[in-house]
């Protein structure tokens, strides 16, 4: 691997923090609309930006109410500290809201999940061993597919992901473009054996979106989703390389060790629906809040959204249902969401099954894990009777 991006780009952000030079920082900053007992939360946030994440903020909503926190700073040339309403490029979130639509259209009829990829797009996974005809739209939004995942081609990695980066950032891909290159590798595994994460599904998934609707994937869960919940602060960008001020996104390469990069200018075509979101922490809470309250899916698509299978020997302490993860907390403590990455940019939205407690988090670098230990920090706070 080249560069740290390809770590974390649109994948699942499991690291621990590790310890680093921290960068230049602001004090930490909170506010409670009601309740209290976020200390833990705040000092695990506080942690990350000593092990050298730029910033980091989040929201909390349980039943006591919203409470915001913030550390470190949104720009390391202005030292503009990271804010409450800071939008961010939430990376494979993207992938929940998706297979939250396709939910919706097997709830109305309009898909079978265990009908094949191939009813849907003939001919189009094909080649290399990838056969669309044996492969079910259930097992692409589960990751037990077996197709290859786009981010792990070399073409592509060096291309997007390392150094070269900085001067394809600009570049438009389509969704057809990169399934391309992906199919131009072998399967991962024969469809439903084992499990890995594969960022073409969800390419497939929102073009399977498309045919279904004869919408633009983006445009229907706007009108499903977002616009029903006021996400005011989420956009699908398309081709828009531009984040709204003031957060900026930074990483490192491996070919120039030592030197951070502003890598917050880009085009996400590529990520499309496999993760080129942007969004906020209030957003994502309202969202997830409502689908685990049963305001978007009705009960049975709901069961089946959050029944998951083992990801073992990929992602520790965790399961993977219908996009949408199941994290064993440091104590235990199940919690439901989605991690996503993408360059410079880590997310974490996670929160109890029912809705009423959730966190959502974003690193605004990506060469430093640990946005799970703020999620445990959160969910397995210490007993302390000042804390409420």
């Amino acid at each position: 691997m080249s560069t740290r991006p390809i770590r974390t780009t649109l994948v699942c952000v499991t690291a621990i923090a590790a310890t680093s030079t921290a960068l230049l920082s602001s004090p930490a900053a909170a506010t409670e609309t009601r309740g209290s007992g976020h200390v833990a939360t705040q000092a695990a946030m506080d942690a990350a930006v000593a092990a050298g994440v730029p910033g980091v903020v989040a929201e909390v909503r349980d039943t006591r109410g919203v409470w915001k926190g913030t550390s470190g700073v949104a720009d390391l040339t202005t030292k503009q500290p990271r804010g409450h309403g800071d939008r961010f490029r939430a990376g494979s979130v993207t992938k929940t809201l998706v297979a939250t639509v396709m939910l919706q259209l097997q709830a109305e009829g309009r898909v079978d999940l265990d009908a094949t990829v191939d009813h849907y797009l003939p001919g189009l996974v094909r080649g290399n061993g990838h056969d669309g005809t044996k492969i079910t739209v259930r097992q692409l939004m589960n990751h037990t597919s077996g197709i290859f995942n786009f981010t792990d081609d070399a073409t592509f990695a060096k291309k997007v992901l390392g150094i070269d980066f900085l001067e394809s950032r600009y570049d438009d891909w389509t969704p057809q473009q990169v399934i391309a290159l992906a199919l131009e590798n072998p399967p991962q595994f024969e469809p439903g054996t084992s499990w890995k994460y594969s960022n073409t599904n969800y390419l497939l998934l929102g073009l399977i979106v498309e045919k279904l609707t004869g919408r633009p994937y983006a445009e229907e869960i706007e009108r499903r989703v977002t616009g029903p919940l006021g996400m005011r602060a989420t956009r699908f960008p398309g081709t828009d390389p531009h984040v709204p001020a003031p957060t900026r996104h930074y990483s490192t390469f491996t070919e120039d060790p030592g030197k951070t990069y502003d890598v917050t200018e880009l085009n996400p075509s590529w990520a499309w629906a496999a993760g080129e979101m942007i969004s906020n922490s209030a957003d994502l809470n309202r969202f997830f809040s409502a689908l685990f309250g049963g305001r978007l899916l009705p009960p049975a698509q709901l069961r089946q959204m959050t029944r998951t299978v083992s990801t073992e020997g990929n992602l520790p302490g965790q399961r993977y249902g219908l996009g949408l993860i199941e994290y064993e907390t440091s104590c235990g403590v199940p919690v439901w969401g989605h991690s996503g990455g993408i360059h410079g940019s880590s997310t974490q939205s996670f929160g109890s099954r029912d809705g009423r407690h959730m966190i959502t988090l974003n690193f605004n670098g990506d060469w430093v894990g640990g946005g799970k230990n703020v999620v445990s920090a959160e969910f397995c706070p210490p007993r302390n009777p000042q804390q409420g």
